[in-house]
């Protein structure tokens, strides 16, 4: 039984796009349905393919700020989200989600500063963020104080590119919290580049490479595919590529 809180998305009909860039994009053009069926759910694809568009989309339909946060945030620095979230419908599942959040990686400095802005005016706010301004730890700590603290389980959690702050060690560590957090009732679709995040278990991979949204193994991804080619020669791998002329 699926039981999670956002079921998969489906395109309205006459579907349009108000932007001459986003309408070049063809994996956006290929979206009319897409399923989630399980409690984590990847986007992959090569940077411009349109899947941080999509997460983007899904998290505004939802209510989240554009720039990220939980629900309640409402600050805006620059307005320059799409309008695909008003051509999408969130086919949405019987129980509603007690916690949620959108995190973004380009600007979670705007985020961290609408938290610290948020404490001046109440004094316990940084209790779920581990207790210290998030500006005040370093850009890995902060990510992972805002996974360990502030996500509570029972919730919606829709990340872009989490791993572009963490280490490989930390990495492996956000796999724990995003099983505990799963074991608890949570969901999450997470736009990522990382092939330690995408071998998460039990998760299902959305493609959006090659114009059009299709699902995939991990043994397929291109992060899996050019990491192992690369762990397996790197000798060859480096000669091929110092060889060419670009």
């Amino acid at each position: 039984m699926n039981e999670n809180y956002i079921r998969g998305i489906i395109k309205k009909k006459n579907f349009e796009l108000d932007d001459e860039y986003y309408n070049s994009i063809a994996a956006l053009k290929d979206l009319n349905k897409l399923d989630f069926n399980r409690p984590v759910t990847f986007f992959v694809g090569e940077n411009g393919t349109g899947k941080s568009t999509v997460l983007e989309a899904i998290a505004v339909a939802h209510g989240f700020n554009p720039e990220g946060g939980s629900i309640n945030f409402n600050f805006e620095s620059k307005s320059t989200h799409s309008n695909l979230y008003k051509q999408l419908t969130l086919v949405k599942g019987a129980k509603r989600p007690k916690d949620g959040f959108f995190l973004r990686a380009e600007s979670f400095y705007n985020v961290a500063t609408e938290i610290d802005n948020l404490n001046d005016s109440a004094d316990v706010f940084l209790d779920n963020y581990g207790g210290k301004s998030l500006h005040k730890q370093s850009h890995g700590e902060s990510f992972l104080s805002l996974i360990q603290y502030r996500f509570h389980g029972n919730g919606l959690y829709l990340l872009d590119e989490p791993e572009a702050a963490l280490s490989p060690q930390r990495l492996l560590t956000m796999l724990i919290y995003i099983n505990k957090l799963v074991q608890e009732n949570s969901q999450f679709i997470i736009v990522t580049h990382s092939p330690i995040l995408l071998g998460y278990r039990d998760a299902d991979i959305y493609s959006f490479d090659n114009g059009e949204i299709e699902k995939i193994k991990y043994e397929e991804t291109e992060s899996y595919f050019i990491t192992k080619t690369f762990l397996d020669d790197p000798d060859r791998m480096l000669a091929n590529l110092f060889d060419n002329d670009y």
